[in-house]
């Protein structure tokens, strides 16, 4: 298989301070918040006041963990609960602040704050805050924190507790000795059902304390462990919820520290045994869909949305990321009925293949190890925040690049088990710390670690979760798909090795729009001056001007900030999720995200429609023209379609012919003979089908898919044949005529023609778009055997509208005005490639059907009606379709002013059609 080329092999990086150009790739998804203020790791003369007079007052405690740890470096956790700073104090930080109102507010009269209650014991360990910052010879592990102790530590949050568990309370002597720790269940021979609960359980005793407690899992004789639980309590017991890893080789691992960080384990003493559970069509488990990345419980603590409101909302919701991305489906990625519905069809069909899907819905809950059973049952309210600002905002470019990745990603890589070979299918890499990763790198110094990320630039990103394939099938020699053996990994973590599911990115990757030049697309770039976008952030976090955080004082207006919105073109479900979830939502932000996805539907696509008379017979010919930077539609492809209504009406207004009736009563879509539903229908091959029992074709048993029935969605500027079979996306039209690829090479729209009654007197044509079909909806509900998700979805829909389809764009034609009188006068229509306003700033094509060969004028009218520009001066034409450019110039060659303009096209002497539009 020929090599697909990462982008920016092509487009160097460019300064960090320039604009987002930057020729690359995303997952968004979903940037957010907290590294809006990236920048530049300050010099200690930088730091926050506060810290300032406390390393005045202990320059000896400079470099120890009460200034920097692995996790957050240069933090505010001597003073702070949050170790990022702000919001409440811990018990040495609050009595320090009520000294401060006594002392001078400079760096020395904090520093006497600070000295003033150095005898004091903060904590109440029975040491005081001078025995614990500056005692250094009778102590194991000092400095240790003066505010903190094993009872209240629970309280921090932004610090990963393994980093200052064993520098709380001051441990004098010289402890050598390690924890005793046994293992009482499982300690082998059990039988353990896969998906369901187990309590594992031990003792751990030490002299001095237990810090923490760390159990794993090896599955195979212990060879190799996964951890189950990190930092857990020393309570003796902790519920387990099995993992689809069937074998009799397992053991259990009990791992103990106390405080002077010596290690106590103890293994199972003989092997248990893991039994798969008796579900599922085929029987997959956990091993299928096992893919490179950071693993359960290796990413670190991922922070909640409520630790980034405090800074980077409730201050302009024009501009703020919390509050647009609130709005978005990304936010709702782990609330989503339709998800939930699919998971668990997707579960009954291939065990364990749910735990694919949650890894991009909820990468919190995956990451925190609580993706099983895969049903999704064992989340927990955090988990639904879906993608979330500290999922994106902690994202490693899995392929170093020497000089422009930052020089902690060769780290985080190195200690991965296996590095992820692209960026696809949810393998994600997760920095560990808490630092904040972001496209921005200046001086400003935020509440948090920071690290200026090219990566947050580069559509790439977005890859990780949009360019989805499914790991229990690889492509053979012949170009088919054939399922791997069960129960064991896929041969290749190659996406373009595997089946197909979604491929959002590759599209791009293989449009104009991934180009050094990008595309000119006013209509999508926000406050880019030139209206150029190429990265999936362009348009999707289009750039604004304004802060991206509310507070500290000093943060940069800036003129390119991303606007969180992250919209695609689902405006129903913002009507769904507030049902649902009330009270844990924001139905204002929800609607306002449903207000943006119409903006994007609405400028996704230019609708032209040409009417030529044969014989007395009117033919409507319609255009539909991709204007956005992948097919049209896109996405996940269950259910999703875009189609085209037409409707002509005789003299008396009556309805005289429809070709793509809706009934929005019942959901149901018309598939008269004139249809065109653009679409993609995935299903099983014959032989496939046969194996499972299951009837070959067109299914929406997606993760049961080896094949690809039709694709006829529009392709993308750019586009090729040769480039979109390369990511696995070639068009497939079983009803295309001819020999000929569905979609010519350069091709980003498609013709339709209408034959319509001699009678008709107007035509309406719109172009409509529906997030999911009736049939999808029932199919979820009819199939599901293991929960209500099906019928959850199905209530939503049936009581919101049945995700009622959006006009895209409308064109309506008067038939009697472009009917010919006699002969020899051969009627004509035009119509524009880019849609209103301004379609000519830059460059422009006008588009125009003959019905048969005659004079054609073809010019642009100010709005006195004075002639400016004259495009076709009374030539004849052949009959058919004509393309005529045009660069905005009038016939002097000069940028024709801004203001209202008529283009009038008259045929046979007689006139056609004109159209007004607006150039800026």
């Amino acid at each position: 298989m020929a090599s697909i080329p990462r982008p920016r092999a092509t487009r160097a990086h460019p300064p960090a301070a320039s604009r987002r150009t930057a020729f690359g790739y995303a997952r968004l998804v979903a940037l957010l918040a907290a590294v809006l203020l990236l920048g530049a790791s300050a010099p200690a003369s930088a730091r926050p006041e506060f810290r300032e007079g406390f390393f005045l007052a202990y320059p000896s405690a400079v470099g120890s963990r009460l200034d920097n740890v692995p996790s957050n470096q240069g933090h505010c956790g001597v003073c702070h609960w949050r170790f990022n700073g702000g919001g409440p104090r811990n018990p040495y930080g609050a009595a320090v602040g009520a000294r401060l109102p006594n002392y001078p507010d400079t760096p020395q009269g904090r520093r006497d704050a600070v000295l003033s209650i150095t005898g004091q014991d903060s904590d109440g360990d029975a040491y005081t805050n001078a025995v614990e910052i500056t005692d250094l010879a009778n102590y194991l592990n000092t400095p240790t924190f003066p505010g903190l102790t094993q009872t209240n530590v629970g309280q921090v949050s932004q610090v990963t507790l393994t980093d200052i568990q064993n520098y709380l309370t001051p441990i004098p002597g010289s402890d050598t000795t390690p924890p005793v720790v046994n293992v009482l269940a499982p300690n082998g021979g059990e039988n353990l059902i896969a998906h369901g609960p187990f309590e594992v359980r031990w003792t751990a005793t030490d002299a001095n304390g237990v810090a923490r407690v760390d159990i794993a899992l090896s599955t195979d004789g212990g060879a190799t462990f996964k951890p189950l639980a990190l930092a857990t309590p020393n309570d003796g017991s902790f519920v387990w919820f099995v993992q689809d890893y069937p074998g009799a080789a397992s053991r259990v691992r009990v791992e103990a520290w106390d405080p002077s960080n010596n290690r106590g384990q103890d293994l199972s003493n003989a092997s248990f045994t893991i039994t798969a559970p008796a579900i599922g069509l085929v029987p997959t488990t956990l091993r299928d869909f096992d893919l490179p990345g950071t693993q359960p419980l290796g990413g670190g603590e991922i922070q909640s949305e409520s630790e980034c409101v405090q800074c980077h909302g409730n201050y302009d919701q024009a501009v703020e990321p919390v509050w647009n991305w609130k709005g978005s489906l990304m936010a709702q990625a782990a609330r989503d009925p339709l998800f939930f519905a699919a998971l668990a069809v997707a579960n009954q069909d291939a065990r364990d293949s749910g735990d694919l899907c949650l890894r991009c819905h909820t990468q919190t809950g995956w990451l925190g190890g609580r993706s099983t059973p895969p049903s999704g049952s064992q989340l927990v309210a955090g988990d639904r925040e879906g993608v979330n600002c500290d999922v994106c905002h902690g994202l490693v470019d899995p392929i170093y690049e020497p000089g422009v990745s930052p020089p902690e990603d060769q780290a985080i890589l190195a200690a991965l088990g296996q590095i992820p070979p692209d960026m696809a299918s949810g393998m994600t890499v997760i920095d560990p710390t808490s630092a904040k990763r972001g496209p921005f790198n200046d001086p400003f110094q935020a509440n948090h670690g920071v690290i200026p990320s090219p990566f947050h630039r580069e559509a790439g990103l977005c890859g990780t979760c949009h360019n989805v394939s499914n790991p229990a099938f690889s492509k053979q020699p012949d170009g088919r798909y054939a399922p791997n053996d069960f129960d064991a990994p896929a041969p290749s973590f190659d996406p373009y090795e595997q089946f197909p599911v979604e491929r959002t990115y590759g599209e791009w990757l293989m449009s104009e729009y991934n180009t050094p030049g990008g595309v000119y697309a006013p209509q999508f770039a926000g406050a880019k001056p030139d209206g150029i976008v190429s990265t999936c952030q362009d348009c999707h976090l289009r750039d604004v001007v304004g802060a991206g955080a509310g507070q500290p004082a000093g943060v940069p207006i800036r003129p390119d900030l991303p606007l969180h919105d992250m919209t695609g073109g689902n405006t129903w479900m913002a009507q769904v999720i507030p049902d649902l979830y009330a009270g844990e939502v924001d139905p204002q932000a929800l609607a306002a995200g449903a207000t943006r996805a119409l903006y994007m539907l609405e400028n996704a696509a230019t609708l032209a429609v040409e009417v030529a008379w044969q014989g007395g017979v009117p033919v409507a010919a319609v255009t539909v023209t991709n204007e956005s930077g992948h097919k049209l539609p896109t996405g996940y492809p269950e259910g999703r379609r875009m189609w085209l209504n037409v409707r002509a009406f005789d003299a008396s207004n009556a309805l005289i012919y429809e070709s793509g009736a809706y009934d929005a009563g019942t959901g149901v879509l018309a598939h008269d003979e004139d249809l065109r539903l653009y679409e993609a229908e995935l299903g099983i091959s014959p032989g496939l089908a046969g194996a499972l029992g299951l009837t070959a074709g067109p299914s929406f048993h997606f993760v049961l898919n080896d094949s690809i029935y039709k694709d006829n969605r529009i392709p993308p500027r750019g586009f090729t044949n040769a480039g979109f079979a390369l990511v696995q996306a070639t068009p497939i039209d079983p009803d295309w005529p001819g020999p000929e690829p569905r979609f010519a090479d350069g091709q980003h729209w498609d013709e339709a023609h209408y034959d319509l009654p001699a009678v008709s007197d107007r035509l309406e044509v719109t172009l409509y778009y529906q997030t999911t079909s009736k049939e999808y909806v029932e199919f979820l509900q009819n199939e599901n055997t293991t929960n209500q998700a099906g019928n959850t979805m199905h209530s939503a829909w049936t009581g919101n509208g049945r995700a009622a389809p959006v006009a895209m764009a409308t064109e309506v034609v008067d038939l009697g005005a472009s009917a010919v009188d006699g002969a020899g006068s051969p009627p004509a229509v035009f119509g524009l490639d880019r849609p209103s306003p301004h379609p000519f700033r830059g460059a422009g094509t006008l588009v125009y059907r003959l019905s048969e060969r005659g004079a054609v004028d073809l010019a642009v009218y100010d709005v006195n009606g004075r002639r400016v520009r004259t495009l076709l001066g009374v030539e004849t034409a052949p009959a058919g379709v004509h393309r005529i450019p045009w660069d905005g110039r009038d016939d002097s060659g000069q940028a024709v002013a801004s203001g209202l303009y008529f283009i009038r096209l008259e045929s046979g002497g007689r006139h056609a059609n004109e159209r007004l539009v607006l150039i800026k």
